[in-house]
């Protein structure tokens, strides 16, 4: 079952989330077709429940919102961006672990 804190981000709603404070935001550009992007969708689902109120974990359809996963140079999926302060901290593309993920995203708490 997907994590209800998962924020849903788009062209429209992106730079607005991302500049909110200070809070570390891991970013996933994925899309329903990608294989690879449905096997970590449970990690995120599951760094997202464990880091409530520390991080915000969010998710950019590539197909819904080109705009921003062309900002953001985003050519292979998926692609994880950790922002901080509205600012892109670390990139990591491809299949990832949870230990590894929750280590970055710890490291700008």
């Amino acid at each position: 079952m997907a994590s209800t804190n998962i924020l849903q981000l788009n062209d429209t709603n992106f730079d607005s989330e991302i500049n909110k404070g200070a809070t570390p935001v891991l970013v996933d550009f994925w899309a329903p077709w990608c294989g690879p992007c449905r096997m970590i969708a449970p990690v995120l689902d599951k760094i997202a429940d464990d880091t409530v109120g520390q991080a915000v974990v969010a998710k950019v359809n590539v197909d819904e919102a080109p705009g921003v996963a062309s900002r953001f140079h985003v050519s292979s999926i998926p692609t994880l961006l950790f922002f901080k302060n509205g600012e892109v901290r670390e990139q990591v593309v491809g299949l990832q672990g949870e230990a590894d993920l929750k280590a970055r995203l710890q490291s700008l708490m």
